[in-house]
């Protein structure tokens, strides 16, 4: 009999096959891309847990660059949370410096910090040749 069970089964093709996560609602994640051009084109709000809603807030100054970095902290990514050379916290400093060295960003309490920590990182660089 389950003989005759494998023969009534018919197969059904890929294109019209029933995905059960689709029809739940489950969908795959956007991208960054997509979710920033949500967010431009006012269709989606701007995310203080995403990268994207993130910048756009602070651009449209609704958030400041110190919450920006707090959160960026509290949601992934932690160490921009705290300045690169000393690990004080950003959270009451005004103006937080930014600072792009070999292609990571790095937030600082103030200028002279940035300076230090990129000639540290020079420095390191150099003893590695």
């Amino acid at each position: 009999m389950s003989e005759d069970n494998n023969k009534l089964k018919k197969k059904i093709p890929e294109d019209e096959r029933d995905y059960a996560s689709e029809e739940q609602g489950i969908l795959p994640e956007e991208t960054d891309e997509e979710q920033g051009l949500d967010m431009n084109l006012g269709e989606k709000d701007e995310d203080v847990y995403t990268e994207e809603g993130r910048e756009k807030l602070e651009e449209d100054s609704e958030i400041e660059p110190w919450e920006e970095g707090f959160m960026e902290g509290a949601s992934d990514a932690g160490q921009l949370g705290k300045d690169a050379l000393t690990g004080e916290p950003l959270m009451d400093i005004n103006n937080v410096v930014e600072a792009e060295i070999d292609g990571r960003l790095y937030r600082f309490v103030n200028e002279q910090n940035a300076r230090k920590f990129r000639r540290k990182k020079e420095l390191e660089a150099e003893e590695e040749d």
